[in-house]
């Protein structure tokens, strides 16, 4: 039988994103498998539903870049001592920082084991360096582990797992048919015609994550001819709404704006993908993983993407038909003819499931601490 473990993880906050998100999923996993279960961050929307779990919540400003913070390892030494912590999983920089100084200041035999997530390809400096320094370290994807060995010659020294996010296989499914009420209403809110091709690009409004190439791309294929309509799914951030406005002046340079809708933020994000023809990953910069990618793949909506990063490697395994090269429009818009004019098959199959995540996950944990467990049993 497993030993129940008490593991803390530790961010910045619990907002809206990809590291909260699987922060709350891991904490779920560790509840049923009956271990106990405490996350520390500075708080945020979140919180609500790890309490719902029955997983403690402290709220700390562990992500505040101030001088302060250094008071908070005080508090760090007493909660890994009071709670009897196993394992503490860091997934940000600063926690990461302040876990390593709090962890000196305990004994060897009171010392939990420390693993660290390197979620994104940080850049490559004495701070970052912080996210390699734990006993394992876990990779999001096979890109972020080539990155951290690439970069840091002591990387080659240390125990890194790849871990991919995951999609919930339930939810995100071949079958899934969005609701007629829903259907209704979208098409009374967009008001296109039928026959159009819906082309669809999700992710916050920001220029590396691609959306003026998407415009391009809209343009290019109607000058071709193809009855396409362009969805921009995403907010700006409030200080970047210039970029939004960008946006808006180019697809009206290229003639495009009556076949193009900025969304804004949705909660309907699945709705859209699956009567969606294709979508788009264009991120200038390597994307640590790629969830929007494997959320439409899994759908069995179309992905073009450019060849780099997590999404690159999403699209080897399920979709290669949809990789092209980097900033590439023409070749981009040649593969959206081919794609909606054939409607290839997509692989059903594939790794990138919140379950898969779970099991590795905690597989590592209780891989990793049956050492520890012995040693200081023995002491």
């Amino acid at each position: 039988m497993t030993k129940k473990l008490n593991i803390i993880q530790i961010l910045p906050e619990l907002e809206v994103g990809g590291v909260e998100r699987g922060t709350v999923q891991i904490s779920r996993a560790l509840v049923n498998r009956g271990h106990l279960a405490i996350v520390m961050s500075g708080g945020g929307r979140l919180v609500k539903e790890l309490n719902a779990l029955g997983v403690e919540h402290i709220e700390l400003p562990i992500g505040a870049k101030k001088l302060s913070s250094v008071f908070l390892i005080y508090k760090l030494v007493r909660t890994f001592l009071n709670k009897k912590i196993d394992i503490v999983h860091s997934r940000s920089r600063l926690p990461s920082w302040l876990v390593w100084i709090a962890l000196k200041f305990l004994s060897k035999n009171k010392r939990p084991v420390w693993i660290t997530t390197v979620h994104g390809p940080y850049s490559v400096n004495a701070y970052s360096s912080i996210m390699i320094q734990g006993d394992h370290v876990i990779a999001v994807s096979y890109f972020i582990e080539r990155y951290i060995k690439k970069n840091y010659s002591k990387a080659h020294q240390k125990d890194i797992t790849v871990i991919p996010r995951g999609i919930e296989k339930d939810l995100y499914r071949r079958s899934f048919r969005p609701s007629d009420a829903w259907m209704e209403n979208w098409q009374q809110q967009l008001g296109y015609k039928t026959d159009a091709k819906i082309l669809t690009i999700a992710g916050r409004l920001t220029r590396w994550k691609g959306q003026l190439d998407f415009i391009l791309i809209l343009a290019g294929l109607r000058k071709r001819g193809v009855n396409a309509f362009g969805l921009i799914v995403g907010s700006a951030h409030k200080n970047n709404k210039a970029y939004e406005d960008e946006l808006k002046i180019t697809a009206q340079t290229y003639g495009v704006t009556p076949y193009l809708v900025f969304l804004g933020s949705r909660s309907d994000l699945m709705e859209i993908f699956s009567i969606s023809d294709c979508a788009y990953s264009l991120a200038k910069n390597p994307e640590a993983f790629g969830r929007t990618t494997i959320e439409a793949l899994a759908l069995g909506t179309p992905v073009i993407g450019y060849d780099h990063g997590g999404t690159s490697e999403i699209l080897d395994n399920i979709f290669p038909r949809g990789k092209v090269p980097l900033n590439d429009i023409d070749a981009a818009i040649n593969r959206t003819i081919e794609v909606i004019a054939n409607h290839p098959l997509i692989t059903e199959s594939h790794p990138y499931t919140v379950g898969k995540m779970e099991l590795a996950t905690l597989s590592l944990y209780e891989r990793s601490t049956t050492k520890t467990l012995v040693s200081k049993n023995v002491r």
